[in-house]
């Protein structure tokens, strides 16, 4: 190996020992992202956030519903956008490593003043010239320092961080969508709950009639029956106007304008029951905005390498050459010419600016740090409370269901006593019919609970992206 290339490999081992001292690779930052999870020690990793969400939601309407929304929703679409933009700036970063390169042709006419140039008397000078130039410049920065890279690292960072955004905005969005749906069937189901009321209500009206015309009750009843049925109408506008605000919400997550929802029923729907959560440590490679959270603080700090960068002298070479003439006629002959530059710029004093811009990039990591701890802790508190949400949920059906058929018994018991006994009245009815409405209602917002724990769950975990 001769003495030329030995060289080149001890200054190329110099410059990768300088740029060491200077930048800092990349290494996760030590958070505790176990026990994230309130009262779950559990060690088995399977987890539902691994599941594609067309297993977890098995009502055919809905899944058509999810995808439409995949495909149109215009908040996904603008992250996808996002993305492109930070393909652009990644491609931009890697050029950075070349040589730029211009063109430049140009004519130049110029006139000297013949006072000003004191010509002696008797000499005839043309004062007019006319200069034809074509030139190419380049300039090319070496990456001593490990700036360049540290930008191209940067720019990578968040090229990712954009891409995990990309995938919260879609696991957001099916749930969003899941749990919109089953708050339209919720609403169809209470609205029929109150028509039927309605009509029973109706009948108890002209029940009350023919017992006061039996003179089994007297006028009251029938007056108290009469706002008995009033109280249950008035109920029917707001739940018909729930209804249209909430499939105008679900149109504008498909991407469409707002319009009628097709759909099944909240009774046809099977909540998806084996609810495997895995242990808290897998929310780093389940849960898209932990995972923009991360790549967040390593593009910041990537950042702070880039502004130590500043502090170093820069070595830049240049170079411009082309053809220069002042006849037309001779561009070719002899108008070559060229320059060679090599030089280094140590900054002496630039006003604070380097020290400002490692400062702030020193604080901007540090903000992006404390945001990612944030996500993570954020995160393992929505798993928790949608486990607690669904377990609530589950514990209140069974006691609802035996609070309806006692709260029916009751209203059926009132009835045929008020017509045998004079030691009731249609108090003691009315007071049994809106309990078991107000029962079967509550019932109907159980059933939403579970379903939409079990989406928040699926959210809380990741999944829905993979």
């Amino acid at each position: 190996m001769n003495f030329r290339y030995k060289s080149y490999i001890i200054i190329g081992f110099a410059t990768l020992c300088l740029t060491a001292c200077v930048t800092k690779k990349y290494e996760r930052p030590a958070l505790n992202s176990n026990d994230l999870y309130r009262d779950n020690s559990g060690t088995d990793t399977a987890t539902i956030a691994n599941l594609p969400w067309k297993t977890l939601f098995g009502d055919a309407t809905l899944q058509t519903l999810i995808q439409q929304g995949l495909d149109e929703n215009l908040d996904l679409k603008q992250a996808i956008e996002r993305i492109k933009i930070a393909e652009a700036t990644l491609r931009q970063s890697r050029a950075a490593f070349l040589p730029s390169l211009t063109g430049d042709l140009s004519v130049t006419d110029a006139k000297q003043s013949r006072a000003a140039l004191n010509f002696p008397p008797g000499i005839n000078i043309n004062t007019e010239t006319q200069t034809y130039k074509a030139q190419l410049s380049t300039s090319w920065e070496a990456d001593i320092w490990g700036k360049l890279s540290s930008a191209k690292r940067s720019a990578y960072a968040s090229l990712l961080q954009t891409d995990a955004a990309k995938r919260a905005v879609q696991t957001q969005l099916i749930a969003n969508i899941a749990n919109t749906y089953y708050s339209l069937l919720a609403l169809d189901k209470q609205l029929a709950i109150t028509e039927q009321t309605v009509k029973i209500r109706e009948t108890d009206v002209e029940t009350m009639k023919s017992l006061k015309e039996g003179a089994i009750v007297n006028g009251a009843a029938v007056v108290q029956s009469e706002a008995n049925l009033y109280a249950a109408q008035v109920t029917i506008p707001d739940l018909k106007k729930s209804i249209k605000e909430t499939e105008n919400a679900l149109s504008v997550l498909l991407g469409k304008g707002p319009g009628t929802i097709n759909r099944n029923t909240l009774d046809e729907q099977q909540p998806f029951s084996n609810l495997q959560v895995g242990v808290s440590s897998q929310l780093l490679q389940n849960r898209p905005d932990v995972q923009a959270a991360e790549f967040a603080f390593r593009a910041a700090f990537e950042n702070t390498n880039t502004a130590k960068t500043y502090f170093y002298p820069a070595l830049t070479l240049t170079a411009n050459g082309g053809l220069s003439t002042l006849d037309l006629k001779n561009f070719f002959d002899q108008s070559i010419f060229y320059n060679l530059i090599g030089g280094i710029t140590q900054p002496i004093f630039n006003k604070g600016q380097n020290k400002a811009r490692l400062k702030t990039a020193q604080a901007q990591q540090q903000q992006a740090f404390y945001g990612f701890q944030q996500t993570l802790l954020t995160s393992g508190q929505e798993v928790s409370n949608a486990l607690f949400a669904y377990q609530t949920a589950s514990e209140k059906e069974t006691t609802r269901a035996k609070q309806i058929a006692s709260l029916t018994k009751a209203v059926d018991y009132t009835k045929e006593l008020l017509r045998y006994s004079s030691a009731t009245n249609y108090t003691d009815v009315l007071t049994s019919e809106q309990s078991l409405l107000a029962a079967k209602l509550s019932s109907t917002n159980d059933r939403l609970q579970k379903l939409q724990s079990i989406v928040n769950l699926y959210r809380a975990l990741g999944g829905g992206w993979k």
